[in-house]
């Protein structure tokens, strides 16, 4: 074992020691904040804290799987993982095999099996961008031949997510990939003439679609709709404030007595915030943020810059969308659709983002060869 690979050790356990207090507080209000709905559905107040368990098996088990590929063929084979789950996520939009909940083709059901494949895709997606970035290396001020082969290998599978339609996720990974070009050091002006086109072709996007403006609408101002579309963000903003400095007490809130929908997937912050209060809330946040100071010195340190950049790509994804789903619940940014990474229900996204560390902990074991 290296001297530079001990150095990694401290960031590493941090790491996998806050992954493991996430998805235990996951299962914990996973459990408190389904229950009522769960029997009303099922007759079964623990049917999707089973649910999720199975899950986190499954998770647990890509964990340890990821262990034994080597580094060097999870960066040749990205192009392949990439594809497949591009060609997975465009399934979606079959009406054949797709299952439209919510309004949104997000699921896929093949087998039997019932899936989201645009999880799988943030994973792969970052690994090819980490390969591309590293391959193309010195020709990153070349925009043909540097720039534009990583645009357009976020753009394709973002055209495919703005069909299902999911607009959060989009938005997320291009902000996601935005990260490791600047971090890659591309140049600035590449990123500023990305952004400047990017956003009226957002803003376009908002308008061509009623619901997201109506979005925008009841973010500005729920209570002109109180009973309809500012209906779900009052509801959070009252769970949150039920709370006050410690909470009602596990288990004990009422907000998930049918007042705030999807308490148990993307609103499970605010009914967390309900039964825990000011504090615990606090723990939870503070608990994202050490998890993505140590993933980002683990990618700072770490020698292989596929490597690094990948383990980047994953911290920036999992704390953005943890921000996201907290500022939502809290009524600070509109409905996303966006859950709280390992804590939210979601047995998809729980793998993918179980996945996602599983990977750093590879990369970090496999390549002993660090820089401090």
């Amino acid at each position: 074992m290296s001297y530079s690979y001990r150095r990694l050790r401290p960031n590493l356990n941090a790491l996998v020691i806050i992954t493991m207090a996430l998805v235990v507080i996951g299962s914990i209000f996973i459990y408190s904040a389904s229950s009522v709905y769960a029997i009303e559905l099922f007759g079964d107040a623990s049917h999707y804290v089973k649910r999720h368990l199975f899950g986190l098996a499954i998770g647990l088990a890509a964990v340890i799987v990821v262990q034994l590929i080597p580094t060097g063929l999870l960066k040749r084979g990205s192009p392949l993982l990439f594809l497949g789950a591009t060609a997975l996520t465009a399934m979606t939009l079959l009406g054949r095999y797709s299952l439209r909940i919510h309004g949104s083709s997000r699921w896929l059901s093949l087998a039997g099996i019932r899936f989201q494949p645009s999880e799988l895709l943030k994973v792969a997606l970052i690994l090819y961008l980490a390969y591309l970035i590293d391959k193309k290396g010195m020709r990153r001020s070349s925009f043909m031949h540097g720039y534009l082969p990583i645009l357009t290998a976020v753009a394709i599978p973002s055209i495919i997510l703005l069909k299902q339609p999911d607009f959060g996720l989009t938005v997320t990974l291009f902000l996601t990939a935005l990260s490791m070009l600047f971090v890659a050091e591309y140049a600035m002006h590449y990123l500023v003439y990305t952004i400047a086109l990017l956003a009226p072709f957002a803003l376009a996007l908002v308008v061509m679609r009623p619901y997201r403006l109506q979005r925008i609408l009841n973010f500005l101002n729920p209570w002109d709709d109180p009973r309809g579309g500012g209906f779900q963000i009052i509801q959070s903003l009252i769970a949150v404030g039920s709370g006050g400095l410690f909470g009602v007490g596990i288990a004990n809130s009422k907000q998930k007595f049918f007042y705030l929908p999807m308490q148990h997937t993307d609103f499970i912050f605010s009914i967390i915030a309900e039964e825990v209060g000011f504090v615990g809330s606090t723990i939870l946040l503070l608990l994202f943020i050490f998890f993505a100071y140590n993933g980002l010195r683990l990618a700072s340190k770490l020698h292989d810059r596929f490597c690094g950049l990948a383990t980047f790509g994953f911290t920036t994804l999992i704390t953005l969308q943890a921000g996201i789903n907290i500022c939502v619940a809290t009524g600070l940014l509109p409905t996303k659709g966006i859950g709280l990474p390992f804590v939210s229900y979601g047995n998809t996204a729980l793998v993918a983002n179980l996945l996602m560390v599983g990977l750093i902990i590879n990369f970090v074991r496999n390549n002993r060869n660090a820089l401090y």
